[in-house]
């Protein structure tokens, strides 16, 4: 599912990028959408690995252990890709409307995920 919903936000992050640079007329209107589409997937990768490493830490048998690392991690992570947003819109001059529309791609697939499963459950 995961691996699926990765391939799908990337095709509709493309799709947004090639729809912005023709609504804009500019090349660099469309390098803004998958300048987006980067903020989210690294956004994605620092969701899943602080999940991953609660899970793993969760089903460890030698008891307890405190929790700090991975909500340093966490919290690091999501620095960066503030620290990256930043950069992107002030240093990069990209459009602030394409770079959202490229960080709502992974909602937009999201949807296309929930409508395709409600649409086959309706069948079952």
């Amino acid at each position: 599912m995961n691996a699926r919903l990765a391939r799908r936000s990337a095709v509709v992050c493309v799709a947004l990028a090639a729809a912005f640079s023709l609504w804009k007329r500019s090349a660099l209107a469309g390098v803004s959408v998958v300048a987006g589409g980067v903020l989210i997937a690294i956004s994605w990768w620092a969701i899943t690995g602080a999940v991953d490493a609660l899970i793993l830490r969760s089903r460890s048998e030698t008891g307890p252990k405190p929790a700090r690392l991975p909500l340093v991690k966490f919290f690091t992570r999501h620095a960066i890709v503030a620290l990256a947003a930043y950069g992107m819109m002030v240093r990069l001059h990209l459009d602030p409307i394409g770079l959202l529309a490229g960080v709502s791609s992974l909602g937009v697939a999201l949807g296309f995920e929930v409508l395709r499963d409600l649409r086959w459950r309706r069948f079952l």
